[in-house]
């Protein structure tokens, strides 16, 4: 699979083996510019294999693909530089400040200095956390420090966003919140490539690939995952589809 003017991320035959594990088995997939892409499977289904060799943390054993128009095979730091990652596991500085957290990454991300005034307060602004930019993190509830997370992600302005479970642990009105901004990030044009265990937000996803022992079982809107998984029950949702395609044997 060539990459098109249309693609943000495109694999072909993606493998990743530990030894004699196959962790991730030949897979083949697209992402287009500016979708909320949503990749799902159990825990052990190769899920965090597959976003470490995107985001250029681990080499592919064998295939092909490209994110941001680089090379995932030779091109990981081009990679890290084109996208934005927060993970489930909030991993900013507690004893910092919202203000310092963003003034240390602005560093991290080579981000021109003259930059920075606008780019802490656009953060702050979208993250709602002007009036305690000067409190210590640790002290924000957990909901407060995933906004930051997430600015922190946006400060270099990547082409891709990578989202792996990122509403782990946060109240449903800071969850709606949370996707509000997403989406609206997708209309601005940033490809959102996020992963999770929450079927109700997997919906706002505009297609979704699932993947179960390595193996690509099921992609499409989320509307055709649920006919195709659950053809007999027109009451399925994406939870049952999800079960369903998780727990089949022999794939």
């Amino acid at each position: 699979m060539i990459l098109s003017n249309s693609d943000s991320i495109s694999v072909t035959n993606l493998e990743k083996k530990f030894g004699a594990f196959v962790a991730v088995n030949k897979i083949t997939f697209s992402v287009k510019k500016g979708e909320i892409f949503g990749f799902l499977g159990a825990n052990g289904s190769g899920k965090s294999t597959t976003i470490r060799m995107l985001c250029g943390i681990i080499t592919p054993t064998s295939g092909a693909g490209f994110v941001a128009g680089h090379d995932i095979m030779n091109e990981s730091e081009e990679i890290k530089h084109s996208i934005g990652y927060m993970s489930q596991k909030f991993s900013l500085y507690e004893d910092l400040t919202p203000f310092e957290n963003l003034r240390f990454y602005l560093g991290i991300y080579n981000v021109p200095q003259s930059q920075w005034p606008e780019r802490i307060d656009w953060v702050l602004n979208m993250a709602r956390l002007q009036e305690v930019r000067n409190r210590q993190t640790k002290e924000l509830p957990p909901g407060w420090r995933q906004r930051l997370a997430l600015g922190c992600s946006l400060l270099h302005k990547p082409d891709i966003l990578f989202l792996d479970e990122p509403t782990s642990g946060v109240d449903p009105i800071t969850r709606q919140h949370f996707w509000n901004f997403i989406q609206q990030l997708a209309r601005d044009g940033i490809t959102v490539f996020v992963t999770t265990h929450y079927m109700d937000e997997a919906r706002f996803c505009e297609r979704i690939v699932m993947i179960n022992t390595g193996i690509i079982v099921a992609a499409g809107s989320p509307a055709e995952i649920i006919a195709a998984a659950c053809p007999d029950s027109p009451q399925a949702d994406l939870n049952n589809a999800f079960i369903t395609l998780m727990t089949r044997k022999g794939i």
